[in-house]
């Protein structure tokens, strides 16, 4: 597969396109990794360097691209992080452009917001701009319970409420109204609540085939860069059905954050637990629950 990738990058450590290419290419995918910004590291650590792309730079990578007729062999396209109605507009574009020319491609948005702890986090405007245009342009959607809540549920994203989608059953409503907005495919990231027992954390992965719960235990550490491993996993096994896809990106996950703690480090250690990556062990039961 062919993946275009449209994301942040950063010199030191694993987010956006630095955390989502090499996992993509360790399964064998090809991928064109257009970057939205170049950082030293991630935003995180409180200071940083470098500088956010300009979406006419954006665009004029992607043109180029286009001028090597790759364009046309695009399987599928996954982005992250839109800090702008500007990256946005060119994301849309170049979805559109691409769906043109394959009709088959995928569109994977983690629709990147805030969480549970944070709230949103990025620019005014930019929730509902991802509520109202990237949603429904999207094939498949990663978001976060708490990001979930927005999607379904609108209104005021400065309070936004993660317990709306606290159970299996509320989750499934919630996923339900954000697939009536476009997506046919959502995976649900940092499930808790009742959803899941005490020490352990969930994913929800919902198609046109049912929907599906893991829970993987719940590791004492808070890393950037996770989600956008997972999204890339997903995407990159979702071929293979959506509960074969649940199943070993959970397993892939769990093991590069295992290996993480042990590392004590605060980047993922996505490199050392790569074989994990490219043979998930698929440890962790998965759950239909409709």
């Amino acid at each position: 597969m062919r993946i275009l990738s449209i994301q942040s990058s950063v010199a030191f450590g694993h987010v956006g396109n630095s955390a989502a290419v090499f996992p993509l290419q360790r399964l064998g995918h090809e991928v064109i990794a257009v970057n939205t910004v170049h950082f030293s590291n991630h935003t995180g650590y409180g200071s940083w360097r470098g500088l956010v792309m300009d979406p006419t730079v954006i665009a004029d990578v992607i043109d180029g691209v286009a001028d090597r007729d790759a364009l046309t062999s695009v399987d599928a396209v996954l982005t992250g992080y839109q800090g702008s109605p500007g990256v946005a507009d060119v994301v849309l574009r170049t979805v559109t452009r691409i769906r043109e020319l394959n009709p088959g491609v995928v569109y994977c948005a983690d629709p990147v917001m805030g969480d549970v702890g944070q709230g949103m986090f990025v620019l005014p405007g930019v929730p509902e701009l991802i509520r109202e245009r990237v949603v429904p342009a999207a094939d498949v959607l990663t978001p976060n319970a708490f990001e979930l809540s927005y999607l379904a549920f609108g209104g005021d994203p400065a309070e936004v409420d993660p317990d709306r989608v606290g159970s299996v059953e509320t989750l499934l409503r919630a996923v339900d109204s954000v697939r009536a907005m476009g997506p046919r495919t959502v995976l649900v990231t940092s499930v808790q609540g009742s959803a899941v027992q005490a020490g352990q954390i969930g994913m929800l992965a919902v198609d046109d085939s049912g929907a599906y719960l893991v829970r993987t235990p719940e590791l004492p550490l808070s890393v950037n860069g996770a989600g956008d491993v997972t999204a890339a996993l997903f995407l990159a096994h979702l071929a293979d059905g959506v509960a074969t896809a649940l199943g070993r990106v959970a397993s892939s996950v769990h093991g590069i954050l295992a290996a993480t703690l042990t590392a004590g480090s605060r980047e993922i250690a996505l490199i050392a637990a790569q074989d994990v990556v490219a043979d998930p062990p698929a440890e962790f039961p998965v759950e239909r629950v409709r």
